[in-house]
């Protein structure tokens, strides 16, 4: 890998550093770029879907909302991953926000024309889905270039603990009380918060423009291509392994989450003004999940924290399946939520440390076309099957991923002999 070097303890052992590895001004620049376009995803993640609550109630139509999030990710996913593996990935990160600000300032014109229908909310997600393959590709790809290998675990989670606060914790109440004030007002906040981040990308430094290479690497200079980055996935048994597992489970995680607004709405009698502090007593669970993810990496190594974390999970979902009213079923879906941001920062950190700078955007591209891009199947089929019962799709996910987990059992215990520090 083409980070700069450093030395760590092995993942299944305890470290023996006597403090964190500073991660650097250039990372707290970055850091602060996706904090405020987390700002602005998670005020639209909670606007357009209540819009189209005041458009429809068929959990059908509002679950074809959310799984066109992640279509471009099976249509765009490589190419975008392409795309940052050749071009400069600060630029990348300030045209993907442009992008999203003049598609959020389009549904809010439309929503106060009374224009807005379900169609115009379908391309808009769309349009948000395409900007985030192009920003998420490009700040994944940099961390590595602007933090210390054995830096990647709290690096991670960082990021995860941001995304998480601004989504749940800023983003989603404000969110739900701008709705509640005027349909497009989220809307024009969420544009606003996409502006500051265009700056922030292009003040970047150098190094983050372009994947860090060894000078043998730099020497040869020749592009590598799609195939050669399939070729790697295919070849790295480890990571193949992983990919088919967070395929299965991430799919299953989607098919959950498709009634999810309708779930609170509906089943639980929750207040459309109130959706925001739901999400945010469930954001809780996914902050404590990333802050304290690399400690338990640290203590118990990956493969063992990858484990519980899918096991608990489940045990979440089983929790909202049988919830009898609000606060037992955000409390439910918290321990769901912990339990992912738990898994998504040892997963983060292995990619970045096994996969090649050079090779990293288009085979993040790969993974994330394989595994996102299943998610809208899985989220429409989830859709489907609440037309019959609002609960019956947390139950369903909950037995697929014990049921995985129990599979992929070995293959996950494997991830603790992959060390950061490993080429």
């Amino acid at each position: 890998m083409s980070a700069p070097t450093g030395t760590a303890a092995p993942s299944g052992s305890p470290a023996r550093r006597a403090r964190p590895v500073p991660l650097g001004r250039d990372f707290g620049k970055l850091w602060t770029a996706a904090a405020f376009s987390n700002l602005a995803d998670g005020v639209g993640r909670v606007a357009v879907p209540l819009v189209a609550t005041t458009l429809t109630r068929d959990p059908l139509a509002i679950a074809a909302i959310s799984a066109l999030a992640f279509l471009p990710w099976l249509l765009f996913g490589l190419p975008a991953g392409m795309i940052v593996d050749r071009f400069d990935r600060r630029r990348i990160m300030a045209i993907a926000n442009t992008i999203r600000g003049v598609a959020a300032v389009g549904l809010a014109v439309l929503t106060v024309t009374g224009s807005i229908t379900v169609w115009w909310l379908l391309v808009g997600v769309l349009v948000f889905g395409f900007g985030e393959t192009l920003f998420d590709n490009a700040t994944n790809a940099i961390v590595p270039t602007v933090v210390p290998r054995r830096g990647l675990d709290r690096a991670n989670g960082f990021l995860q603990a941001a995304h998480i606060t601004i989504d749940n914790f800023v983003a989603a109440p404000i969110g739900g009380v701008l709705f509640a004030v005027s349909l497009a007002l989220p809307l024009w906040v969420g544009a606003t918060g996409y502006l500051i981040p265009i700056a922030l990308a292009l003040l970047l430094p150098l190094s983050a423009a372009r994947p860090l290479r060894e000078p043998a690497a730099t020497a040869q200079a020749s592009p590598v291509s799609a195939r050669e980055a399939v070729g790697y996935l295919w070849q790295h048994r480890f990571l193949r392994g992983m990919v088919l597992f967070t395929c299965v489970v991430g799919s299953a995680f989607s098919f959950a989450q498709a009634p999810i607004f309708l779930y609170f709405l509906d089943e639980l009698a929750v207040a459309p003004a109130a959706i925001g502090f739901v999400t945010a007593g469930i954001g809780l669970g996914a902050l404590v999940g990333s802050l304290i993810a690399s400690r338990l990496v640290e203590r118990f190594g990956r493969g063992r924290v990858m484990i519980g974390a899918n096991v608990t999970a489940a045990l979440g979902l089983f929790g909202v399946w049988m919830a009898p009213e609000p606060v037992s079923g955000t409390v439910a879906y918290a321990v769901m939520a912990c339990a992912v941001s738990i898994w998504n920062v040892p997963w983060g950190a292995l990619r970045q440390a096994i996969i090649p700078g050079q090779l990293f955007g288009r085979v993040l591209g790969i993974i994330r076309s394989l595994t996102w891009g299943i998610f809208p199947f899985a989220t429409l089929l989830g859709g489907w099957v609440a037309r019959a019962d609002l609960r019956l799709p947390f139950v369903i996910a909950a037995g697929v991923t014990i049921a995985a987990t129990l599979i992929a059992g070995r293959l996950l215990l494997e991830a603790s002999r992959h060390d950061v520090s490993e080429d």
